[in-house]
C-alpha cells in the first residue's frame, strides 16, 4: 500500500526548493553583486577558471528534465555526448534545442526511484545526483540522458540532456547535496553542499544513462562509503556521515538543482532519503584531491569542475524501487542516493534557498540507510541541512548553522543560470524592478563570509518546468493514438498536441475544452481551491479533413425533441423508462413522454436499438434542423447580405487601400460562403463609400453604369434605394465590376480628410432592415471619426493616466452612443468587422464596441504600407469573408442540477442573463462560460453541460448546433488537482483579467490574479501534497506551468504596457483575447520558438522547439518565432555562410535585407521547406502573420526580444525565475 501509495503521488506534483537562501534580493530588485554582465563562473562558459573553453549552445529546456518528474535540477553545459574536458565545445555541437527539450526517449523503462529515495517528483531540492559510475573521464558511453519521471514516463535516453542539465549526470535521486557539487557553476569557493536528499531522484530511475557527471566526477559506483558516516541532518545526530570528499574544486553548491525544484509528484514520506547530507564521497577509486578551500579558481588537484561533467559519462543506475534498500548501500548508509558520493566532484554550490528540508517524499531513511529519519527529527523542519564539514572545507562557515551552508556572499540561494549560448552563469537579470519590490531572504541563513566572493547563483532555468518539455511528453504520450469522447471525464491531449478525435458521446476539445475534468462536489471545496471552473467553447470550431463534421438530424415539423421542464434537447444522457415510451432528462430528471414518431424498443441493456443510428443519441456534437417556431417571427429568414463600406478619405485614398479593396473585392466576391461548394452562394452584397458624407450605389443588374446617391444628412440616416442595393453577384457581376474600377478614380483626387463611422453603420444596419434580413457589415476605416455627426469622437489618448486609477476610462467607451447602437445590430442580426488602417490615435476601445457586441472581429493595420502589408491584409480579408459563418445566433447552456453558467466572456450581447446573443458567429469566435455550485453534485452522475446554439446558415436555413460535455465530480481535493487544463485555466484568466481592467486599475488586476495562482497552488500544498519543508515550492503536475504561463499574461501588454505600446494596440489586444481559444491564446501569451539551423529537410517533423529566453539563442543559429499574430526569423550575428545562403540567397549576415517580409523562393531543399514551415503555420492561425527579418544586433531586435517571454521584461514584468520566487513567497505567506 505504501508503495501504491507513492506512486500515485508521483506523478501528480513537482517540487522544488526555492527559497530559503538569501534570494536573490527581490526578483525585482537591483541586481545582485557580481552579476553585471555575467561575470560568474558559469557551466563552461569563459567565465569559469579552466573550464570549458567553449560555449555551449544555449539549453532549452531541461530535456527530460520536466518530464513529469521531479524537475532535474540545474542543467549545466549541455551534454550530449561528454566533450573531452579540454575540447571547446561550438554551437553546432549541441544545437539549440538539441535534446535539451525534447521528450525522453522513450527507449529505457521508467524505474522506480531508488530506495532511498522516495521519489518526490520534482521536488527540487538542489543536491545534485551522482553517478554510479567510478570514471572518473571515461568517454561517456551515451550521449545525452534523459530523465523522465518514472510516474509521469520519466524515461531515460540517450537523446535528452540529463535532467540536471547538459553536462551533468541525472539527478540520482535524491543525492546529498555535497555529492553533487554544482562543479560547473559554482564558483570556487566551497560551501557545504545542503542536503540533496530531499530531492527524490527522478522516478525515473535513470536508466543506465552513461552518467554524465554531474557536476563532477563521478562516484564509484562500486564502493561503499566508506568513510562515509552518518550524514548529519541538523535534525539529529542521527546520520553523520563523513563528508563526502568533495571534488577537489572547492566550489559554493549550488543547490542541487538536480531535482528540479519542483516535484512533480508527491512523495509519502516514507522510507525515503533520511540523509540530509551530502553524500560521503568516499570513493577511493580516484585519489581526492583536497578541497581548496576557498581558491576562487584554483582548482587544485583536478580537473576544473567544469570540464567533468562534461567529460564524464553520467549514468545512472536504475535505481531500486522505493520500497527496496537501494543495491548500492553496500555500508553505512549511503547518501539518500544510494550511490556513493561522487569522489572527485566539487560539491555543489549549495543552495542555500533552495533547499528545503528534505522533501515530504524523502522520509525516513531507507533501511538500508541508517537510523531512521525521526531521529533526524522531522525531515522537514530544517530548511537547509548541512554536512559535515568536508577535508578542505572552511569549516567555519559550515557550521555556522546547522541549518544550511552559509549563503556565499552574493549568491543568492539559486544556482546560476546557464547563459544560454554562451552558457556561462546568468545571474539575476538586473535592476528588476518589477512588482514585487523586495522580497525576503525566505528565511536563509545569513551569508557567511567567503573567502572568494562568489558571484550570487540563482535558480537555474533548467531545473524549473519547462513548457517545451510539457508539450513534447504529451506528443509523445498521447499523439499517436486517437482521442475517444467516451470515458467521462477524460483531460483531452493539449492543445500543442496533434490528435485525431473520435466523438463517442462527448463533444470533441476542438469545440469545448474545460478548466477542469473533475468538478468539486460541493462549492465550499471550490471556493477552497479556488481553481476556476469553465468551459471554452468554440461551437462552429473547423475540424480537419481527417474528422466527420456533426450530423444533421431532421425530425420533420415535430422538431427536436426535447425535456419537457428544462427543455434540453435530447441527447446521449436521456435515459429510456418503461419500454422506451418515456424519458427521464439527464439535467433536470424530469419524466417526458416519447412522441409515438419517435418511439423505438430498448434492448436489454435498457438502450433504444437504433441508438447507433441517431447521431443525438450517441454522438456529442451534432445539428438540428429546426421549425419555424424557432425562428423570428415565425418565418423562416431570408438569405444573408454582405455590405462592404469603404472610407474614402484622404487618408485612405492616400495609403493605397481604395485602390487594393476594390481590386480584391472582384475576385473575391466568387468566395462569397455557401455550403455546397457545387452550388453558387445566395449571400447578396451591397456597397457604400464614405468620409463626411454617405455614397449608396445602386447596382442592379438592367443597368449600364452603376449609380451613386449621396446622403449629407448623417445626423439622420437612410438608405436612399431599396431595389438595386443588395443583390445577387453572379446577376449584377458587369456593374458591380464597372463600381469598383470607378471607385479609385472617383476619389483619388480628394481633398477630405474628416470622417463619420457611427451613420456608416446605422446606413448598413438600416440596409438589412429593410431586407428583413440578418448580414454582415465589412467597415474599412482610416481614422478617428471627428466630423460632426453622432459618434463623433475626440481624441483622448493620455499616456500620463497610465498606471492611474483612472486608466480604466482609457478602455471603457469614450460615449454611449455605440453601445445602443450595437444593441440595435444584435437586434436585426447585424455583424460587424472592423478593418483598421490608423497612422495614428483612432480610439479602437470606442471603435471596437459594435463589432465586440455582435460576433465580429477587428482587424488593425497600424501605419499601412502597401508593399509591405497588403499581403497580410488580403490575406486576413479573404479568410473573413469565406469563412463559415452563423447569423442571428443564440445561444444557451444548460447545466445538470448542482452547477449553473453564471458569467460569459466573448464578443456578444446579453440582454438576460442566460441567453447569450450573436449577430454573427464564424468558426473562430469562443464564447468561454464559468460555472458555479447552487447545490451538491454527486460522484455518481457527474456534471453534465450542453451548449445549444440557434443559428441562420449562410444558405438560410434556421439551425442548432448542439454540443454536449460530461464531467466526473470529486469529493477529494487531489481528483480535482489531478484533472485540470493549465491552458484553458490561463485563458479563462487572460479573459477575467482582461474585462477587469475596464472597472479596475492594472495593479490591482494584475496583483488578483496572482493572488488567485497562490490560493491555487497552498490549497494543494496544504491539502494534498504530503508534509515536506516550506522551503520546497510544491506544484500540481498538471499545473506545474501555471506559474511561467500566468507570468506571461501579467507581463501583457494589456496588463503591463512597456512605453512604446499605445492605448490603441492594448484597446485591440484586450479584445482580441476575449474571443480566442485555447490555441490560439496558448501560442499567443507564450510564443512558439523554432531552431532552424536544427531543420532536418528529409523530415516532416519540425525541429524540436526551445524556450522563450535570449539565453536558449546561439549566435550561430536561425529562429523562427510565431505567436499567432506576427512571424519573426531571428538571424544570428555568426550564423553559418550555408545557412544563409540557403533562406536568403547571400551568404554574408550584413547583406540581409531587414525590410523584407518574404523569403526569396530559392532552388534548395532547405529554402523550400522552410516556406512550406511558414505557409504550414500560417494556416493554422485565424490571423495572417507577416514576416518580419530580425537581424541579431539589429534596432528592431528589441521588438523581438519582447516576446521572449521567460526573461524580464523593458516594461517591468518578471522574468519565469523571478516570478516563481516571488508566487513561493506569496504561497508560503498564504500557508503560514
Amino acid at each position: 500500500m505504501e508503495n501504491e501509495h507513492v506512486y500515485l503521488q508521483v506523478r501528480d506534483e513537482l517540487r522544488m526548493n526555492v527559497n530559503q537562501q538569501p534570494h536573490m534580493a527581490t526578483p525585482y530588485g537591483q541586481p545582485q553583486p557580481g552579476y553585471q554582465g555575467y561575470p560568474q563562473p558559469g557551466y563552461g562558459g569563459d567565465h569559469v577558471p579552466s573550464g570549458y573553453p567553449a560555449q555551449y549552445a544555449p539549453y532549452n529546456g531541461p530535456g527530460s528534465a520536466y518530464q513529469q518528474g521531479p524537475p532535474q535540477g540545474t542543467r549545466g553545459p549541455p551534454t550530449s555526448g561528454a566533450p573531452p574536458v579540454s575540447g571547446a565545445q561550438n554551437y553546432s555541437q549541441f544545437g539549440q534545442g538539441e535534446n535539451q527539450n525534447g521528450p525522453p526517449p522513450m527507449g529505457a523503462p521508467p524505474q522506480r526511484p531508488p530506495v532511498s529515495q522516495p521519489y518526490t517528483p520534482g521536488a527540487v531540492n538542489l543536491p545534485g545526483p551522482q553517478h554510479p559510475y567510478g570514471q572518473r573521464f571515461g568517454a561517456p558511453p551515451v550521449s545525452m540522458q534523459h530523465m523522465t519521471n518514472q510516474m509521469a514516463s520519466m524515461q531515460v535516453g540517450s537523446t535528452a540532456p540529463s535532467p540536471a542539465g547538459p553536462g551533468y549526470a541525472p539527478p540520482s535521486v535524491s543525492q546529498a547535496a555535497v555529492s553533487a557539487p554544482y562543479t560547473t557553476s559554482a564558483p570556487p569557493t566551497f560551501t557545504p553542499p545542503t542536503t540533496a536528499t530531499s530531492q527524490p531522484p527522478p522516478t525515473e530511475a535513470l536508466a543506465q544513462a552513461p552518467p554524465h557527471s554531474y557536476y563532477g566526477a563521478l562516484p564509484p559506483v562500486q564502493q561503499p562509503f566508506q568513510n562515509a558516516v552518518p550524514t548529519f541532518s541538523s535534525a539529529g545526530p542521527t546520520q553523520p556521515q563523513a563528508p563526502p570528499p568533495v571534488s577537489p574544486q572547492s566550489f559554493p553548491q549550488a543547490p542541487p538543482i538536480s531535482q528540479p525544484p519542483f516535484s512533480t509528484a508527491q512523495v509519502h514520506p516514507g522510507p525515503t532519503q533520511s540523509y540530509r547530507g551530502p553524500l560521503p564521497s568516499t570513493q577511493s577509486s580516484f585519489p581526492r584531491p583536497p578541497h581548496p578551500t576557498s581558491q576562487p579558481s584554483a582548482f587544485p588537484a583536478g580537473p576544473p569542475p567544469t570540464s567533468i561533467p562534461s567529460q564524464l559519462p553520467g549514468v545512472m543506475q536504475p535505481q531500486p524501487p522505493v520500497s527496496q534498500p537501494s543495491p548500492y548501500h553496500s555500508g553505512p548508509p549511503t547518501t539518500s542516493t544510494g550511490f556513493p558520493p561522487q569522489v572527485g566532484a566539487p560539491p555543489r554550490p549549495s543552495f542555500p534557498g533552495m533547499q528545503g528540508p528534505p522533501m515530504a517524499s524523502q522520509g525516513p531513511p531507507m533501511a538500508s540507510q541508517g537510523p531512521p529519519m525521526a531521529s533526524q527529527g522531522p525531515p522537514m523542519a530544517q530548511a537547509n541541512h548541512i554536512l559535515p564539514t568536508q577535508p578542505g572545507m572552511p569549516p567555519g562557515p559550515i557550521n555556522a548553522s546547522l541549518s544550511g551552508p552559509p549563503p556565499q556572499p552574493g549568491m543568492q540561494g539559486y544556482p546560476p543560470q546557464q547563459n544560454g549560448a554562451f552558457g556561462q552563469v546568468r545571474g539575476p537579470q538586473p535592476g528588476y524592478t518589477g512588482p514585487y519590490p523586495g522580497q525576503p531572504n525566505y528565511g536563509a541563513p545569513p551569508a557567511a563570509p567567503a573567502s572568494a566572493p562568489a558571484a550570487p547563483k540563482r535558480l537555474d532555468p533548467d531545473s524549473i518546468p519547462s513548457p517545451i518539455q510539457v508539450i513534447e511528453d504529451d506528443k509523445a504520450n498521447k499523439g499517436s493514438e486517437p482521442f475517444t469522447t467516451g470515458v467521462r471525464g477524460q483531460a483531452p491531449p493539449l492543445v500543442t498536441t496533434k490528435f485525431q478525435v473520435k466523438d463517442q458521446g462527448n463533444a470533441s476539445p476542438r469545440y469545448i475544452r474545460c478548466t477542469a475534468y473533475n468538478m468539486p462536489c460541493n462549492s465550499d471545496m471550490a471556493k477552497q481551491s479556488q481553481v476556476p471552473l469553465a468551459a471554452v467553447i468554440k461551437p462552429l470550431a473547423p475540424l480537419p479533413p481527417d474528422e466527420t463534421p456533426p450530423y444533421l438530424v431532421d425530425h420533420g415539423e415535430s422538431g427536436p425533441i426535447r425535456c419537457n421542464r428544462c427543455k434540453a434537447y435530447m441527447c446521449p444522457y436521456m435515459q429510456f423508462i418503461e419500454g422506451g415510451r418515456r424519458f427521464q432528462c439527464g439535467f433536470c430528471n424530469c419524466v417526458t413522454e416519447v412522441p409515438p414518431n419517435y418511439f423505438q424498443h430498448l434492448d436489454h441493456t435498457g438502450k433504444r436499438v437504433d441508438c447507433y443510428d441517431r447521431p443525438e443519441l450517441s454522438m456529442g456534437s451534432y445539428d438540428f434542423m429546426t421549425t419555424v417556431d424557432y425562428c423570428k417571427n415565425n418565418k423562416f429568414p431570408q438569405p444573408p447580405a454582405f455590405i462592404f463600406l469603404i472610407d474614402v478619405s484622404y487618408n485612405a485614398v492616400k495609403n493605397g487601400t481604395v485602390g487594393i479593396v476594390c481590386q480584391e473585392l472582384k475576385t473575391l466576391l466568387d468566395y462569397l460562403p455557401r455550403e455546397n461548394p457545387d452550388v453558387e452562394s445566395n449571400i447578396r452584397v451591397g456597397f457604400v463609400t464614405y468620409n463626411k458624407v454617405l455614397h449608396f450605389y445602386n447596382v442592379k443588374a438592367s443597368l449600364a453604369q452603376p449609380q451613386m446617391m449621396v446622403v449629407s444628412d448623417v445626423a439622420d440616416m437612410f438608405v436612399p434605394l431599396l431595389d438595386g442595393f443588395l443583390v445577387s453577384v453572379s446577376e449584377s457581376r458587369v456593374v458591380i465590376e464597372s463600381l469598383l474600377d470607378q471607385i479609385p478614380e472617383m476619389f483619388a483626387d480628394t481633398r477630405e480628410t474628416e470622417t463619420v463611422f457611427g451613420p456608416v453603420i446605422q446606413a448598413g444596419l438600416e440596409a438589412l432592415k429593410a431586407a428583413d434580413c440578418a448580414g454582415k457589415l465589412f467597415v474599412f476605416h482610416s481614422s478617428l471619426p471627428i466630423a460632426e455627426a453622432p459618434g463623433k469622437l475626440k481624441n483622448r489618448e493620455d499616456k500620463k493616466l497610465v498606471g492611474t486609477d483612472k486608466e480604466k476610462t482609457l478602455f471603457q467607451p469614450q460615449v454611449s452612443f455605440y453601445n445602443t447602437l450595437a444593441k440595435e445590430c444584435v437586434a436585426q442580426g447585424c455583424c460587424v468587422d472592423l478593418f483598421l488602417f490608423p497612422n495614428q490615435y483612432v480610439d479602437v476601445a470606442t471603435l471596437g464596441v459594435v463589432p465586440t457586441s455582435t460576433g465580429g472581429s477587428i482587424y488593425k493595420y497600424t501605419y499601412f504600407q502597401a508593399p509591405s502589408d497588403q499581403e497580410r491584409f488580403l490575406n486576413d480579408l479573404r479568410r473573413d469573408v469565406q469563412k463559415q459563418v452563423g447569423f442571428d445566433a443564440v445561444m444557451r447552456v444548460r447545466t445538470s442540477t448542482g452547477i449553473r453558467a453564471t458569467d460569459f466572456f466573448g464578443a456578444f450581447y446579453m440582454s438576460n442573463t442566460t441567453d447569450v446573443e450573436l449577430a454573427g458567429l464564424d468558426c473562430d469566435k469562443t464564447v468561454t462560460v464559468e460555472f458555479r455550485h447552487d447545490d451538491k453534485l454527486s460522484e455518481e452522475t457527474g456534471a453534465l453541460m450542453q451548449c445549444a446554439v440557434l443559428y441562420t446558415s449562410c444558405s438560410g436555413q434556421r439551425r442548432l448546433r448542439i454540443h454536449n460535455m460530461a464531467v466526473n465530480c470529486c469529493s477529494q481535493l487531489a481528483d480535482l488537482y489531478r484533472n485540470c487544463e493549465t491552458d484553458t485555466i490561463i485563458n479563462f484568466f487572460a479573459k477575467y483579467a482582461y474585462r477587469s481592467v475596464l472597472s479596475s486599475p492594472t495593479k490591482n488586476v494584475r496583483d488578483s490574479l496572482v493572488n488567485q495562482c497562490a490560493q491555487i497552488l497552498a490549497c494543494y500544498r496544504k491539502n494534498c501534497a504530503s508534509p515536506s519543508s516550506a522551503g520546497q515550492l510544491i506544484l500540481p503536475e498538471c499545473m506545474k506551468l501555471l506559474p511561467v504561463y500566468l507570468n506571461c499574461v501579467l507581463k501583457s501588454d494589456v496588463l503591463q504596457p512597456g512605453a512604446d505600446v499605445s492605448l490603441d494596440d492594448r484597446a485591440y489586444l484586450r479584445q482580441l483575447v476575449s474571443t480566442m481559444d485555447v490555441a490560439e491564446s496558448h501560442v499567443f501569451f507564450y510564443p512558439h520558438l523554432l531552431p532552424l539551423q536544427k531543420l532536418d529537410v528529409e523530415s516532416m517533423a519540425l525541429p524540436m522547439a526551445v524556450r522563450d529566453s535570449e539565453e536558449r539563442l546561439s549566435r550561430g543559429g536561425v529562429y523562427l518565432l510565431e505567436n499567432g499574430l506576427n512571424i519573426f526569423l531571428w538571424v544570428g550575428v555568426s550564423a553559418q555562410q550555408e545557412l544563409l545562403q540557403n533562406i536568403f540567397g547571400t551568404p554574408a549576415f550584413s547583406q540581409i535585407d531587414p525590410n523584407m517580409t518574404s523569403l526569396p523562393a530559392l532552388d534548395n531543399p532547405f529554402s523550400k521547406r522552410l516556406r512550406e514551415i511558414i505557409e504550414s503555420v500560417r494556416a493554422q492561425r485565424s490571423r495572417y502573420m507577416k514576416l518580419m527579418v530580425v537581424k541579431q544586433e539589429d534596432k528592431l531586435e528589441l521588438i523581438f526580444k519582447h516576446f521572449l517571454v521567460e526573461d524580464k521584461s523593458n516594461s517591468g514584468g518578471a522574468s519565469y525565475v523571478d516570478f516563481l520566487c516571488h508566487m513561493h513567497k506569496e504561497i508560503r505567506q498564504l500557508l503560514s
